[in-house]
């Protein structure tokens, strides 16, 4: 009878050891901005070939810094460039913007800059968030450069949420690439 008794408590604490083992934190990032942008018919009868490009050194987004500790870094579960080229390539579809493999009018997108700097320290933590496009467009007659930025800070007490990033990241880019399907100098610049 006394061991029954031994073996309930031990039998919980190694389930509950177990499940804990579960609950583990993310590795990667999901980035899906969603883009709010107008669809109105505006680029009839245009067409445009799209590339994006990375051009960051390193390929995460988040960067937790601890003092004398390695960084803690998360990447996006997809390729960033390969995010915004089908949001933008969608989005400007909805346009009436065809998007083809050869085209008069091109778009060349860098990604220059896409990271969120986390300085967490025992009791509280501080975010910078920057992302910039550059975005260049040539109608075989002329070419436009413009510069899109994104920039933030923030802070908190206790540790930083990987959810919470997230989700700012991803209406910060949505932001961003909002801004580039309404430009109008770039709407006006198709041929």
């Amino acid at each position: 009878m006394k061991s029954t008794n031994n073996v309930f408590p031990i039998s919980s604490l190694i389930i509950t050891l177990l499940l804990s083992g579960c609950a583990s934190a993310p590795s990667h990032l999901i980035v899906a901005p969603e883009i709010m942008a107008p669809s109105a018919n505006q680029h009839i009868d245009k067409q445009a070939t799209l590339n994006v490009v990375d051009m960051r050194t390193a390929n995460h987004i988040v960067q937790i810094l601890r003092k004398n500790e390695a960084a803690t870094l998360f990447s996006a579960q997809e390729r960033l460039e390969d995010i915004i080229n089908n949001s933008l390539s969608e989005n400007w579809q909805k346009q009436g913007l065809a998007i083809q493999a050869s085209a008069i009018n091109t778009f060349n997108i860098a990604i220059e800059k896409a990271v969120i700097s986390v300085t967490q320290e025992t009791l509280r933590y501080q975010v910078q968030t920057e992302i910039i496009l550059k975005v260049t467009i040539n109608n075989s007659l002329q070419t436009l450069t413009s510069t899109f930025k994104n920039r933030g800070n923030s802070k908190g007490p206790f540790k930083a949420d990987i959810a919470v990033l997230e989700r700012n990241f991803n209406q910060r880019l949505a932001n961003l690439l909002q801004q580039i399907l309404a430009n109008k100098k770039i709407n006006h610049f198709l041929k």
